[in-house]
């Protein structure tokens, strides 16, 4: 794993002159237009975004189809029955779209990604919610996820100890090397950002401290 300093990717961006609305970089960081790496997760507080896909992706992968399929092929779905609990969740990825609802949200499917999510529903699992960077301001096209693992549904669903590095690491594990799903062969890669966030539980959910350490996936369709 190569452990990148956010530094060191503002330093590239400028010496190269790269600019912000096209889609040439793996993500761009949220703060750097006023945006931020926890979202809003309607009680005064946000859960990280602890996982990137890379802009560099396939770009089949970032579509909302693609993003669907690969998550599959790594041991999600869509949810129970497509019902959804309880309100969504916003991000300000620093893109010029201010404040914007989750695009979809993904729970783990126990091996069936038909009905698998119900059993995650009840018992608990790991799940992500899934933000696009494509404002006018800042392109990547990278997808932005806000990884845990929760509890089961007499808990309330909500975050296990540690759980929010627990839910990123059990994703990026599943999702590192190659897997497949509905024809489609994916191959991806991993790399350790540090800088994005600060390490600790100041304004994130349940007050859980995480690792202040974001995962960027770059995901090729082979």
């Amino acid at each position: 794993m190569v452990r990148i300093a956010l530094f060191s990717l503002l330093f590239v961006q400028a010496a190269f002159g790269l600019t912000l609305n096209k889609r040439n970089t793996a993500f761009f960081a949220p703060s750097a237009g006023g945006g931020s790496q926890l979202n809003n997760a309607n009680d005064g507080a946000g859960e990280p975004l602890n996982v990137i896909i890379s802009g560099l992706s396939s770009p089949a992968v970032l579509t909302d189809d693609g993003i669907l399929n690969f998550a599959r092929a790594i041991g999600f779905s869509t949810e129970c029955l497509g019902i959804h609990l309880g309100d969504p969740q916003s991000a300000n990825l620093g893109d010029g779209n201010g404040w914007v609802n989750q695009t979809m949200e993904l729970r783990e499917d126990y091996g069936d990604a038909g009905l698998g999510t119900c059993l995650e529903s009840a018992i608990g699992g790991n799940h992500f919610r899934v933000y696009r960077q494509n404002g006018p301001t800042a392109n990547s096209g990278a997808l932005f996820l806000a990884v845990s693992q929760e509890k089961d549904e007499s808990n309330n669903h909500d975050i296990v100890d540690n759980g929010y590095n627990v839910g990123r690491d059990a994703l990026v594990q599943s999702a590192v090397g190659n897997t497949n799903f509905g024809g489609v062969s994916y191959t991806t890669t991993e790399q350790d950002i540090s800088g994005l966030m600060a390490a600790g539980a100041d304004g994130v959910n349940h007050g859980i401290a995480t690792d202040g350490i974001v995962k960027l996936l770059t995901v090729t369709i082979n």
